[in-house]
């Protein structure tokens, strides 16, 4: 009997053990975090990021970094909030601060997201025209695009590497990066007709951009007028739209400072790199008025980009020079 007994308290304690290890719907032991919460921190801050750039684009950069630093809070690992606060730190010259955030966001980047980081880094160098430092993370972006027989985005990716270069100055690791775009481009399975115009027409376009920084200008004209015709075929369409750029990017380069106004003002009014050659050319015409105009607007213009790493720091340069010749605090 008193076997029988301690036999069915076994069973009991060990029903009782059960049962209590198993949590009721909706509970959970406490000890245990609770994701639903984390995940509804991790939503709330990357929605602050969402709203911190749309007021970054409209100017607003300082209402934008409260809202990042909202997020930093919320979630200390949140990618998209490293990426913003970095780029948004660079806009305001604050780059050795932005490259502590950009090399967080390089440290807990998705192999998905690394590429897109490490770019982003290159472009904080190209806001003090570093393109060496520039160089080695817009390789580590190449070689794995390239591995993964990416090379459409490999091409873009050292075309971005050589452009830095050639507007640092560095023409000949210009041409060379500009070389391995254009040879990585060729190298995809497949080319259509249209695809192998479009990177011709980018390959002539450098070589115009190139030869006529070397004062080349004979063969830069003819770069130009071969650029001209691939546009002319109409396999790429999209592509008329730059043509002003690189003839007043040529222009610009020979001293025809009129020709050059012309054709940039035909180009994208919302290029920051294009008013900012067109800023120089007026001020180098002796239209110091049109000048600051120009330089002001490239100012206004809140992307992190090349384009703007290369124009917004020469405009914030000769706005402050045109300043004190003017006599003007």
């Amino acid at each position: 009997m008193r076997t029988r007994i301690q036999h069915f308290r076994r069973i009991s304690a060990i029903a009782a053990l059960l049962f209590c290890s198993l949590a009721l719907p909706g509970q959970a032991p406490s000890a245990t975090p609770q994701p639903q919460t984390s995940r509804a921190k991790s939503d709330d801050a990357a929605e602050l990021v969402k709203q911190g750039q749309k007021l970054n684009s409209e100017g607003q950069t300082d209402e934008a970094m409260a809202l990042y630093e909202r997020a930093l809070q919320l979630d200390p690992n949140l990618f998209q909030a490293h990426l913003a606060m970095g780029a948004a730190l660079d806009l305001q010259g604050k780059y050795a601060e932005a490259r502590q955030h950009l090399a967080k966001a390089i440290d807990i980047a998705s192999a998905d997201d690394k590429v897109r980081a490490l770019r982003v880094m290159a472009v904080s160098y190209a806001f003090e025209c570093n393109p060496d430092k520039a160089a080695e993370y817009e390789r580590q972006a190449f070689d794995l695009q390239y591995n993964a027989n990416k090379y459409a985005e490999a091409a873009g990716t050292a075309d971005e590497l050589a452009r830095i270069y050639l507007e640092c100055g560095d023409v000949d690791n210009g041409f060379q990066w500009y070389q391995t775009g254009h040879l990585t481009a060729l190298r995809k399975p497949d080319l259509t007709p249209a695809e192998k115009d479009l990177w011709e027409f980018r390959w002539e376009a450098a070589l115009a951009r190139i030869r006529v920084r070397q004062h080349r200008d004979e063969e830069a004209r003819k770069h130009l007028a071969a650029a001209k015709a691939l546009i002319d075929k109409g396999t790429n369409p999209d592509q008329a739209r730059f043509y002003p750029y690189l003839a007043g990017y040529v222009a610009g380069y020979e001293g025809d400072y009129k020709a050059a106004i012309a054709e940039l003002q035909k180009a994208d009014q919302h290029d920051p790199f294009v008013l900012g050659m067109l800023a120089q050319a007026y001020e180098k015409s002796g239209d110091k008025k049109q000048a600051v105009e120009y330089y002001q607007k490239v100012l206004a213009i809140n992307s992190h980009s090349p384009t703007n790493a290369f124009a917004r720091p020469k405009a914030k340069k000769r706005l402050a020079a045109l300043a004190a010749a003017a006599g003007t605090p």
